[in-house]
């Protein structure tokens, strides 16, 4: 710890109503048995963050706090039996950044079920670019895959411009997919292309298809990241013993539907909580997105901020105005 009493993080704090964030100097902690320290070399923006930093306690219940849902860096000094000093590690989601403190610090402290060792062939700036969307994004293509293969036909992905869709897009590419990419963005077509997507279909097209149990059979299987109409409708429109994976709910948390679609052609919903998931299923896709499914265009398009930098950052996202990975690196 560099013989340090102190180290400087990101601060919310709540005053009479209001949050005001800003760098302030906070002291360490005891480790308790099975908790780490790591020093954090990166973490990155992603909109929990935003949240969190401007006081939505349906994120954050209790300030002040230091908000942060990914961190990747090198451990010194652990109570675990399964880390060492030195190790490189990830850790993402969990209640990392939401009510533990997080990510936009020097330093964090974490039990050890949360922590997974950095894969040889990806660095920590690499993993933090990917971050919990792409993670996200490759546990709904590992459980996909498990099911669907490439010559079952075609895969559809809703969301496709934000983090988990076009990871996602980018993963089944690699693994010779044919992809249909579901926008609200015609700006963003030509990305999608660049990016794998054979066929793209616009979201208010989607969202006014029939009002039937069942839709014609268009796809083998899909990724949603938006819940509601878009959702059903891909359910719907699944060939039989087809899988479908959904992760999000921007659009509703509500599905209007019948059995019809799990009865009578078999397809199958897979829930994927990127949050809580099992740790066996971490670690796999860690290192498949390491290797195998490796993405350089993702830290291509990443950009590097300082703690001193996030307000600036976070207003930018919550305004949407906000593009790629945002970076925090905690030059010491």
């Amino acid at each position: 710890m560099d013989n340090q009493s102190n180290y400087n993080a990101f601060r919310v704090e709540e005053k009479d109503g209001s949050y005001i964030s800003s760098v302030k100097k906070i002291p360490f902690t005891t480790l308790k048995k099975g908790e780490i320290l790591i020093k954090v070399h990166y973490s990155s923006l992603n909109y929990k963050d935003a949240l969190s930093s401007r006081g939505n306690k349906g994120v954050t219940r209790n300030y002040p706090h230091t908000p942060g849902i990914d961190a990747a860096g090198t451990i010194v000094s652990s109570e675990s039996e399964k880390f060492k000093t030195s190790d490189d590690v990830i850790v993402t989601s969990y209640d990392l950044g939401m009510n533990t403190d997080g990510g936009f610090a020097e330093y964090v402290k974490v039990p050890e079920d949360w922590v997974v060792k950095l894969p040889k062939n990806l660095s920590m700036k690499e993993a933090m670019t990917i971050g919990t969307a792409g993670l996200t994004a490759g546990m709904s293509v590992l459980r996909l895959s498990e099911m669907v293969k490439p010559e079952d036909g075609t895969i559809v992905v809703s969301g496709a411009t934000g983090g988990v869709g076009s990871t996602s897009i980018a993963i089944l590419k690699k693994l010779g997919y044919k992809i249909a990419a579901i926008t609200g963005k015609e700006t963003e077509i030509d990305f999608l292309q660049k990016l794998g997507a054979d066929e793209i279909i616009l979201r208010k097209d989607f969202e006014e298809m029939a009002k039937k149990p069942l839709l014609k059979p268009l796809f083998a299987g899909g990724i949603d990241t938006v819940g509601g109409v878009i959702l059903e409708n891909i359910i719907k429109a699944t060939h039989p013993m087809g899988v479908v994976t959904c992760c999000g709910n921007v659009a509703s948390p509500k599905l209007e539907l019948t059995v019809f679609p799990f009865i009578l052609r078999g397809v199958t919903l897979i829930g994927i909580d990127s949050q809580n998931y099992p740790m066996i299923y971490r670690e796999k896709v860690w290192n498949k997105l390491a290797n195998k499914w490796k993405n350089n265009q993702l830290t291509e398009a990443s950009s590097e901020i300082s703690l001193d930098e996030l307000n600036t950052k976070i207003d930018a996202m919550l305004q949407g105005k906000l593009k790629g990975r945002t970076l925090v690196a905690l030059k010491q």
